[in-house]
Formats: structure tokens, sequence, C-alpha cells
């Protein structure tokens, strides 16, 4: 019904070890194999992107990541081709179940609603409890299997008042089964709960990034913790230059079992590495001003800020746009598009603020957009990130990829301010849809407008906030077709006298075509984008909304080349009256601090554990307002120059070109990305000029 990959998750053996039970993640089956004849017996229906499979006596329980299927009158979305459950506001998945089947009769027999994205099974020691780790939800489902019902849940949470965010997604029963380990992965911690007083939560032992998986070793008395972000991207050797965020390390812990004290100091740490103790009183706090502010950080207080237009850009470290400015922590050695190829960037960020210390909270596209969109990457993500067999949710089009607390544009419409989307989570229409840049950009230039582009919405409560004339990829639409347009309701919103509160708008050509014959070039791609966010500053801070409006720019991730601090260092800007003027501003920033800052500006509650822990990016602004306005820089580089066709090309030049075909660029990140970079390297910088080893 699905098509496509199967994709195999949970399994575990009869007791005879003759058959195997295996859960198939697309199938949305339980696949029964005879491992003597290599055959499938038969496959069992079950919910929703089933994860794990456990057997006692004759039934078996299924968690199904994506819960029940669908009934008559439910509001649902497709995820990796079946039908989900949703959230008919928020289109955030509202189902999470445990299939109990009938070995004998082979189907399900019953399913439990549990928590949201349920994950880990696991029996206690007499088999009469089965434990859920449910990952949106941040608790344990616990479930009496002898009537097939809910018995209670187990919250993760060391403090009852902290907010979502913890990510229960493994489980580990102690040897005496008197205590359950459960493995927080977004606390970077192992939760340890007492099941003898239950469910009194003993402490946190500390781990590295994003726990996935427990084992005992019973002989040593150890924890065996395999982290599936370990050390992060900080795969490289000594002699290397620049990090990039396709190279992981994954790592697994050796942790001894603590005593009690031991496992207090251990708790500690958690707490203080997960800054809890500063969440507790952000939460908390009674501290009260009235003046207005820029950023707002106390109760009472009210930002100078009506308007934030929030930018979001592709794929660019910051060493490969800002690595040629002195004043910043650059590398010359790492720039791909500097001062010639982006006159508008380094104009901004001299005339505002340099940040040399902003970094994106993800990797790719994938989680990128929802770190953007919404301070949080679930479960799902995290586990499916070696190659996303079931979707790759950048564009809006899987709820399995959204934080239960909503995205960034819920948490404004529920308080009653206004929402304005340009591009993101759409598709593009093109019309023909065989149009080439260069007959779209000349359609483009010369207004005649034969070509049609419409922008269809991938999340549908999008629809009636989104401008239909605006897309985000592919990126054989010139950004100018996108400022235009943009540019063309700031006209019709400075006649009404009113623009939104929120504008998220995604400019995304500097993500580039590599060296694909007939697209632009990867320094005109680049220098397209710089002029269209320099067009759209201009526009902005000529217009009748400046003294009241902050423009903030991230890029979505930073995959796309290489930096000498960290693989998530990106570019950032901070644009308004109330920034101060140029100004480097060294202060860790990640683009949750940019997300918080938006929160903060517009009076709205943070979502999660991680908006509430960010710090606002204050040291970017001043009281006082310099309200003099920006003047876009004219591109250096013509923006229709084109990559030469392949027959004109020859040895290295040819062979990239080549390469750079073999690549699917009508979507976003449909690459390989270790060849697409050196694709850009070589385009840049020759291709006599070694890639550096990473």
């Amino acid at each position: 019904e699905v098509g496509g990959y199967a994709t195999p998750g949970g399994m575990t053996l009869s007791a005879d070890g003759s058959v195997l039970y295996v859960v198939l993640n697309r199938g949305n089956t339980l696949a029964v194999v005879d491992l003597k004849k290599k055959k499938v017996l038969r496959q069992i229906p079950v919910g929703i992107a089933p994860y794990e499979v456990v057997l006692t006596g004759e039934k078996a329980y299924v968690s199904n990541w994506g819960g029940r299927r669908p009934r008559e009158g439910d509001a649902t979305y497709p995820s990796s081709g079946s039908e989900m459950v949703v959230d008919e506001e928020t289109g955030i998945a509202a189902s999470g179940t445990v299939a109990v089947i009938d070995l004998q009769q082979g189907k399900v027999v019953k399913e439990i609603e549990t928590g949201l994205h349920p994950g880990a099974l696991l029996f206690n020691a007499d088999s009469t409890q089965l434990f859920v780790a449910c990952a949106s939800s941040d608790y344990v489902t616990v479930i009496d299997t002898r009537r097939d019902v809910v018995a209670g849940t187990i919250s993760v949470h060391i403090d009852k008042d902290l907010p979502f965010g913890s990510a229960p997604n493994a489980l580990l029963l102690s040897a005496d089964g008197h205590t359950l380990f459960v493995a927080n992965g977004t606390d970077n911690a192992v939760c340890v709960v007492d099941l003898q007083d239950p469910y009194k939560i003993k402490g946190l032992i500390p781990t590295a990034w994003y726990p996935g998986a427990l084992l005992l070793d019973r002989e040593h008395a150890s924890l065996i913790v395999a982290n599936i972000k370990g050390a992060g991207e900080r795969n490289m050797r000594a002699d290397q230059r620049g990090y990039n965020t396709h190279n992981p390390l994954g790592s697994i812990s050796f942790i001894p079992l603590p005593e009690t004290q031991e496992l207090q100091a251990m708790t500690a740490t958690v707490r203080s590495n997960n800054d809890f103790v500063a969440v507790m009183k952000r939460l908390t706090g009674r501290k009260k001003r009235k003046e207005k502010v820029p950023v707002p950080q106390f109760p009472g207080e009210r930002s100078v800020f009506e308007h934030v237009i929030y930018i979001i850009k592709e794929n660019r470290t910051y060493d490969q746009v800002f690595g040629d400015m002195p004043e910043g922590e650059g590398d010359t050695a790492l720039v791909h598009f500097g001062e010639e190829v982006t006159p508008n960037h380094h104009a901004l960020a001299r005339q505002f603020v340099l940040l040399d210390n902003f970094y994106c909270s993800g990797a790719i596209s994938a989680d990128g957009h929802q770190w953007t969109d919404e301070a949080y990457v679930t479960d799902y993500l995290e586990k499916f990130f070696g190659d996303f067999p079931r979707s790759y949710p950048y564009d809006g089009d899987d709820p399995m990829a959204y934080s239960p607390t909503g995205f960034l544009w819920d948490n404004v419409l529920s308080h009653g301010l206004t929402f304005r989307n340009y591009g993101e989570y759409v598709s593009a229409r093109i019309d023909p849809p065989d149009a080439t840049f260069s007959e779209i950009w000349q359609d483009y230039r010369s207004g005649t407008d034969r070509i049609k582009i419409r922008a269809r919405v991938n999340l549908p409560q999008l629809e009636p906030y989104t401008c239909p004339d605006y897309i985000g990829f592919p990126n054989k639409v010139s950004d100018q077709y996108r400022a235009d347009v943009f540019i063309r309701e700031l006209k019709t919103f400075e006649e009404k006298g009113e623009m939104p509160n929120l504008i998220i708008l995604l400019l995304p050509n500097d993500h580039t075509s590599g060296t694909r014959p007939g697209r632009p070039t990867p320094r005109a791609a680049v220098a397209d984008n710089d002029l269209a966010l320099g067009r759209i500053v201009e526009a902005v801070s000529h217009s009748a909304f400046w003294h009241n409006t902050v423009i903030l720019v991230t890029e979505d991730d930073p995959q796309a080349g290489l930096d000498h601090v960290d693989s998530h260092r990106t570019v950032g800007l901070v644009i308004s009256p109330y920034t101060k003027r140029g100004e480097v501003i060294s202060t860790y920033y990640s683009q949750v601090s940019m997300f918080r800052t938006i929160e903060n500006i517009l009076g709205i509650p943070p979502l999660n554990r991680f908006d509430v822990a960010a710090l606002p990016m204050s040291d970017c602004f001043t009281e006082q307002p310099d309200l003099t306005p920006y003047k876009a820089l004219p591109s250096n580089i013509p923006l229709d120059k084109i990559n030469p066709a392949l027959e004109s090309l020859s040895g290295e030049a040819r062979y990239w070109a080549e390469k750079s075909l073999e690549q699917d660029l009508e979507d976003v990140d449909r690459i390989d990305d270790d060849t697409f970079n050196r694709i850009l390297w070589h385009a840049v910088k020759g291709y006599d000029r070694a890639y550096p080893e990473i």
C-alpha cells in the first residue's frame, strides 16, 4: 500500500528461536519470519510507523510511533505514504498507541492509547507491567499486561515544573528489577527511576549527546550507553583544517552503576549541563519592570519592536562568507563567498553587528528547519538521521518531525498576534514545469509573466497565512523574484498601515546548484542571494515600519562548507534601528537564542526547555535608536552567469560538472553532500587546489 522500502525496525525472537518478529516501520505491519525457511510467513497490520516489538506468552506488543490508524472524521496528514492522525488546528501528531497482538490469531486484539511517539518497550521482572518510552510526551506509560490497560505514567522530569524537552526513548531494567533506567535523549542523561517507591526519580546520570540505547553489563555492574550524536561533528584529524556537519562522531559510554552519593553528584552535573537551575529561575522570576526595551527579559517589560522579520537562508558556514573579515574570528583559507560575492552581507555585518560566535542548532536541512521553526527536534529525526528512509522533512511534509509544543507561528497566533509566511514549508508550482533558469530569468526581467510561479503549502494549517506567489525551492528561480514579491506586499502593508507581527521569509539561493550546466555558477547564485537580502533590508529600512521592526537572519544549517571553529558556526545578522553599530559580538548565540529573542520581543512564552534556557540576543542591542536606513549595494557578479555546457569542458572541470548533473537539485538536499561540497570548493577555489581533508 505504501510502496518503497518497508524499513525494518525493532525485532525479537520467539522462545525457541525459530521465528523472528520484526516491525516494518513504513509498511505498518509486524512481519513474522521463518528463519529456517528464510521466508516471511505473514504480515500483521498494526498502527502507523511501528517501532518496537516484545513478546510474552502468546502475545506481542508493538509500539506505534504514529499511533492508531485514522478513523472517519479524523484530521490526518501523510507521513511517508501513510495517513497519520494529527491535531486539526496545528497539524501536529495527535496519537500514540501500543498494539496488542494475539499470535495464535495473527491479529491485533486491542490498541492501547499511550503518550505521543511511543518507542522503546520493556517488561518488568515478571512481565506483569510493560514500560513504554513516549519521547514526545516526556513520560513513560505503564501498561498492566494482565488487563492490557494503562496503569500509570512516569514523568522523567527531575523537577516537576520543568517544561517539555527530555525525549525519553530507551529503557533498561536493573538486575534486581527494582530500578528503571530511561535514556533522556535531549537531556543527554539517563534518568534513574525507583520502581519500589513508584515512581520516584533517584537521579540523573550524564552521558554524551543524545543517548539512544541502553544495555546492562552485569559482570561489571555498568551501564552501556549508545550515544546517537556522541561528541558531535568533531570527527577530524589533528592535521585537518575545517569541521563539517557531515562528520559526526557517535560514541559508546561505559558507566559504573553509581551509589547514592555519586548519583547525587551526577545529578548536579546534569542540572548544570542543562541549565536546569537557570530554567527554574526564569520560570519563577518575580523581577518586574515597565519600561520599553529592545528585548524584554523580565515580566512587565515590553519591546520597542512590534514586527519581526525572520529570514532563513541555506547551508553556509561563518568561514565561507565572513572568514575574510579581519574584525572577527575567521579563516581566510576557507572563504568561498567573500566580500566580492556578498557585499551586502559584509556591509550589514559592519554597519550593524558581526556575530562571530553564532551557531546553527541542526546539521542539515531536515533538522535545521525544525530548529528554526520549533526550537526542537523530535526523536524521529534523531533516530532516522542516517539515511532518512521515511522522509526528509525540511519542507513540513511529515508530522513525525513536528514538536508536540508546536511551531513558532502557532505560538504567535495563539496569543492574538499576526503572521505572514513567505516560502517556508511550501513547494513550488512552475508552469511550464520544465522551464529552465534562463527562461525564468528572462521572463522575470522582461516582465512578460509567461511563466507562472505559485506556492503550494505543505502544511495545510499555514494556508491562510502564506503568500501564494512566494516559493522556497527550487533555486532555478532567482531570489530577485522572491525579493520583488515581498517588497510588493510590503508596500501594501504600508498602504494599509499595518504589517504582521511575525514574518518568516525563506531566501534559499545561497544553496547553489553547484556547477550543473544551465544553472547559475555558485558565485552567481550566492550573489543573487546577497542582493536579494540587501534589497529586502533596504525596503524595510525605508518603510514606515522601520522604527519598530527587527530583521533576524540565519542559515537553516551550515552543512555545505567548512569552518575552523566548529561545523555548526554560521552566518547570523541582527538588523534594526536599535542594533548596535559597528561592533563585533562574540557572545555565544545559537538559532535557539534567535528563536528566544523573537519570543521575548513579541511577548509570547517559550515552547520548551531549549528556548527557556537560551539567552536572548540582548548584547546585540542598544536603547538608543539609529534610524539611518540601509542602501543595498549592487552585485559585483552577473546574476545570470551560467555554468558552461558540458561539451565545452574537459579534465577536472568536466568531471565535477558531470558530478553536478548526477545530483538532484530540484529539491533541497537531494544530493551527496561530500561530493557537492567538493564541487563548490573547486568551482570557487580552482580545480588545481586540493580540497581540505575532513
